[in-house]
C-alpha cells in the first residue's frame, strides 16, 4: 500500500463530498429558520403549528439514520447517496408549489427522508476518504463545512425573507440542492472489500452498531443543549434588544469553528480525544451560562465564540470516537448510529429547553443547558475515557488503535 497516498486528505473526491454535504445542509438551515416565517405569514397557520413542521421533519430523519446505515455496508453506496440526493433535490423543488399546511407536513416528511439518507450516506462515504492515520483531522474538517452552512444558511435566509420574496428564497434552495446532487454524482467511492468471513448481525443490530451507543449518548446530550441555539437564539436576542447582533453571533460561533478545526484535528490523531472533549464541555458550559446572564452586546459575542470553540472540539471528537468503536465494515452504522441519537437529542432538547422557557424565562433555559453539558463530561467519562483510556492511545506508527 502507498503511504503517501494513504496520507494525502484533500483529494478530489473528498473535496467533493465536503461541498455536497456543505450545500445540503445549506439548503437546510435557510429552511429551517424560514419555514416559520413561511408558515404564519404565508400559510396561515397558527403559532404552535410551527413545531411540528420540524417535528416532522426529524421524525422521517431518525428512522432513516440507521437504515441508511445498514444499507452503506450492504448495498451499493453510489447508488443510494445518488437517490438521496435526487429525492432531497425534488422535494426541494416542489416548496413554491406548496399553498396548504397539511401538504407542507407531507413534503416535510418526505424531505426529512432525503436529508437523513444523504447525511448518513455523505458521512460515510467522507470517513472512507480520509486516511486511517489522519480520521480525526479529516472528519474535523468535513464536519467544519457543516458548521459553516449552519452560519451562512440562517443569515442569507432571514436576509432573503426581509424582502418577503419566497420565490427567491426557494429558488436559491433549489439551486443549492442541485449543486449538492453534482457535487455527489460526481464521487468516485473506494469498493468496500467484503470479507466473507464476517458474521451477520441479528435483530436490532443489523441497524444500530452496539460500540457507537455509549459515545453517541454523550453526544446526544451535547444536541440536546446546542438546541437552544438554533431554535430560540433570535427570539432570545430579540427580547434583550440584541435582535441585530444575532446574525454576528452565529458568525462568531462558526469563525471559533473554523480557527480551531486545523488544531483540534491533528491534537486528535497525535493525543487522543480527551484532551480536546473536557476543555470542550468546559468551553461550551461557560458559554451557555455567560448566554444565560448577558444583556449587552459584547458579552452576547463572546458567549458565541465560547460556544464554537466548545462545540468545535467536541463534536467531531464523538463522531470520530464512535466510527473507530466500530469495524471497518461497519463504519456507516456507526455513523448512522451517531447522528441518530444526536438528532433525537436535538429534537428532545428543543422541546425540553422550549417547555423550560415558557414555564420560566429564556435566562433560566440557557443556564439549565449550560449545567445539561456540564453534566455530560461524567458521562463521558463513565461510558467512554474510563473504559478505553487505552485502547485510543496512539499505536506504535501513530495510528490510532
Amino acid at each position: 500500500m502507498n503511504t503517501d497516498t494513504d496520507q494525502k486528505l484533500w483529494n478530489r473526491d473528498f473535496v467533493a463530498v465536503c461541498l455536497s454535504s456543505f450545500f445540503l445542509f445549506m439548503t437546510f438551515y435557510i429552511l429551517a429558520v424560514t419555514l416559520p416565517i413561511f408558515v404564519t405569514d404565508t400559510l396561515h397557520a397558527r403559532q404552535e403549528q410551527i413545531g411540528l413542521v420540524m417535528t416532522v421533519f426529524i421524525i422521517s430523519t431518525v428512522i432513516l439514520r440507521p437504515l441508511t446505515g445498514k444499507w452503506m455496508d450492504e448495498w451499493n453506496r453510489k447508488k443510494i447517496i445518488s437517490f438521496s440526493l435526487v429525492l432531497f433535490m425534488i422535494c426541494t423543488a416542489i416548496y413554491p408549489f406548496i399553498h396548504q399546511y397539511s401538504l407542507l407536513l407531507g413534503l416535510r416528511f418526505l424531505h426529512g427522508i432525503g436529508f437523513g439518507m444523504a447525511t448518513t450516506a455523505a458521512g460515510a462515504v467522507a470517513i472512507d476518504l480520509v486516511p486511517d492515520r489522519r480520521k480525526g483531522e479529516g472528519i474535523g474538517y468535513f464536519s467544519l463545512f457543516m458548521s459553516l452552512a449552519m452560519v451562512v444558511g440562517p443569515f442569507l435566509g432571514l436576509t432573503i425573507m426581509q424582502s418577503n420574496n419566497n420565490v427567491l428564497l426557494f429558488s436559491i434552495c433549489i439551486v443549492f440542492s442541485v449543486l449538492s446532487l453534482i457535487f455527489g454524482l460526481s464521487l468516485r467511492i473506494p469498493q468496500r472489500v467484503v470479507q466473507a468471513s464476517v458474521k451477520p448481525e441479528k435483530g436490532w443490530r443489523k441497524f444500530i452498531e452496539p460500540r457507537a451507543i455509549p459515545i453517541s449518548l454523550t453526544g446526544s446530550v451535547l444536541a440536546f443543549s446546542y438546541g437552544a441555539i438554533t431554535t430560540f437564539l433570535s427570539v432570545y436576542a430579540k427580547s434583550n434588544g440584541l435582535e441585530k447582533y444575532a446574525s454576528y453571533f452565529f458568525m462568531v460561533f462558526a469563525l471559533m469553528i473554523v480557527i480551531s478545526r486545523p488544531f483540534t484535528g491533528k491534537r486528535f490523531d497525535r493525543s487522543g480525544p480527551n484532551g480536546l472533549v473536557y476543555p470542550g464541555v468546559i468551553l461550551f458550559s461557560l458559554g451557555m451560562i455567560g448566554l444565560s446572564l448577558t444583556s449587552s452586546p459584547v458579552p452576547f459575542l463572546v458567549a458565541g465564540g465560547l460556544l464554537g470553540l466548545g462545540f468545535g472540539a467536541m463534536l467531531p471528537s464523538f463522531q470520530t470516537i464512535a466510527i473507530q468503536a466500530a469495524p471497518a465494515h461497519r463504519r456507516g452504522l456507526a455513523t448512522g448510529t451517531f447522528f441518530l441519537l444526536f438528532d433525537t437529542g436535538y429534537g428532545i432538547g428543543s422541546y425540553v429547553l422550549g417547555l423550560v422557557a415558557s414555564k420560566t424565562n429564556y435566562h433560566t433555559m440557557y443556564f439549565v443547558a449550560g449545567v445539561v453539558v456540564a453534566c455530560s463530561s461524567l458521562l463521558y467519562y463513565g461510558l467512554h475515557h474510563r473504559k478505553s483510556s487505552v485502547a485510543l492511545k496512539p499505536g506504535p506508527a501513530g495510528s490510532m488503535r
